[in-house]
């Protein structure tokens, strides 16, 4: 891509693809894209391919690299604390360097089928004295960081690459979706505090939780808004597109009528499930939460979209939900946020070095 003011965004999910492209000069040159529903993977890199050749058209310029964002049950969350003596030198950046740098080699040597998306530095004890962010010109004898990584499977991750770069596309950052929404969320609505995030995918759910700026936990479970179409399949003896079809419209009064089973029993189906994920969320919530019975819950994500603020009073939960609606284009903006932000915080994953395309490649590329 010969323009280097576009940067482009791929949310990779088990049910949809999705894509913006954004433009760092102009706010209102963006552009997005969303694929049909994906019952399963067949159609899933025939519909990235149509995503592509569509963005390409709008914005007149060949894809070369992309950022790619994703999601899984099985993502790994892992704090560690590294520490060093510096003998009253003064505190360098390249110091704090050095620790993520080791930290960063414990968990490639102990995770070695993970690929590390996020690095994040939660604090820095200094002299025993605590900083949210590293203070500038400030000498000490001892430094201690505690760090919190977000990886991804190395597979799922290997997965997407692959099918990039048969379009000879190469991903310049990995991100986690979960994250990049929550914390995109949590800064545009000013939530302070403790804040839980749940986020229900097709086949997952992911639940971030923060405390004012810090993030506290990430963690995946392994069910989501596709087992409640297969509980429908399963109890009303119907296929798997019409459950998902039910599942997505049962408050349109013309669904039921056409169909030999009550309004009371379909919602009776999907509110079960629903609790049920609910339940196991907010468990995961309080065994990470260790100090306070008092947060928030905001829940989002394409699984979440059978409910509403108008249904959650009907759901048997003991807390209070706050029902978060989002779009592609806010799905997207919150990874170019998350790159663009200035975050403190985080340490950039960088990407290996390209190889360089040759003469064939190139030849290839421009006629695509």
């Amino acid at each position: 891509m010969n323009n280097k003011n576009l940067k482009i965004f791929f949310d990779c999910g088990s049910s949809k693809i999705r894509a913006g492209v954004f433009n760092r000069d102009d706010k209102e040159g963006s552009f997005y894209y969303e694929s049909k529903f994906l019952e399963d993977d067949s159609n899933l890199e025939k519909e990235i391919i149509k995503i592509i050749g569509s963005l390409e058209k709008d914005t007149n310029e060949y894809v070369d690299s992309i950022n790619l964002m994703l999601d899984s049950p099985k993502i790994l969350s892992i704090g560690i604390s590294v520490s060093r003596k510096l003998n009253e030198s003064s505190l360098k950046e390249t110091s704090i360097k050095f620790l993520a740098q080791e930290a960063k080699q414990q968990i490639l040597k102990y995770y070695p089928n993970y690929n590390i998306a996020h690095i994040i530095i939660n604090n820095y004890k200094i002299d025993g004295v605590d900083f949210s962010y590293l203070p500038d010109e400030i000498k000490c004898n001892f430094i201690s960081l505690d760090i919190f990584f977000i990886c991804l499977p190395s597979d799922l991750v290997l997965y997407f690459k692959n099918i990039f770069s048969k379009s000879n596309i190469s991903v310049d950052q990995i991100i986690c979706s979960s994250y990049a929404k929550s914390i995109n969320y949590k800064d545009n609505l000013n939530l302070t505090g403790y804040t839980s995030f749940i986020d229900v995918g097709f086949n997952k759910t992911s639940i971030t939780s923060y405390f004012d700026n810090k993030i506290l936990s990430l963690e995946g479970l392994s069910i989501g808004g596709n087992n409640i179409t297969k509980d429908i399949s399963k109890i009303l003896a119907i296929d798997l597109k019409k459950s998902e079809d039910l599942k997505l419209n049962f408050n349109q009064n013309d669904i039921i009528l056409n169909n030999n089973f009550s309004f009371e029993m379909l919602q009776k189906i999907i509110f079960s499930r629903t609790e049920e994920i609910l339940e196991l969320s907010t468990k995961s919530i309080k065994s990470n939460l260790l100090k306070t019975s008092e947060f928030n819950i905001v829940l989002m994500g394409d699984g979440s979209k059978i409910l509403d603020n108008q249904y959650t009073n009907q759901i048997d939960f003991s807390k209070d939900i706050n029902f978060l609606e989002e779009t592609t284009k806010d799905i997207c903006q919150s990874g170019f946020n998350l790159m663009r932000r200035l975050n403190k915080q985080e340490v950039i994953v960088v990407p290996k070095k390209k190889i360089k395309q040759g003469f064939f490649e190139k030849l290839f590329h421009f006629f695509r």
